[in-house]
């Protein structure tokens, strides 16, 4: 299991759509390939847009389909950033 600290990807604000691509192709999928489990930090991040939590998540579901959170945690969200990824992971969870 990684764990991937995104705040020095992201910075305090988690907006940019090709860094969550990059970070989901060449981190995230790999250890997915792997069967291995992923931690996303998001320690220090204040904030992150609806389409940074996509990009970062959204493929895999695709991909893996919904099982794919047994392999995913999210660590040290705050109350914002938190409920931008159930927004996300429960639309695609309906779209399966």
């Amino acid at each position: 299991m990684i764990t991937i600290k995104l705040f020095e990807k992201t910075g305090l604000f988690a907006e940019n759509k090709d860094v969550a691509r990059d970070i989901r192709i060449k981190e995230i999928i790999p250890e997915l390939e792997k069967n291995e489990g992923v931690v996303l930090d998001f320690e220090n991040i204040e904030g992150a847009t609806q389409s940074f939590i996509h990009a970062l998540i959204s493929d895999l579901f695709r991909k893996y389909g919904n099982d794919v959170l047994e392999k995913i945690t999210f660590k040290s969200c705050n109350e914002t950033v938190q409920k931008i990824i159930e927004i996300v992971t429960d639309y695609m969870q309906e779209s399966e």
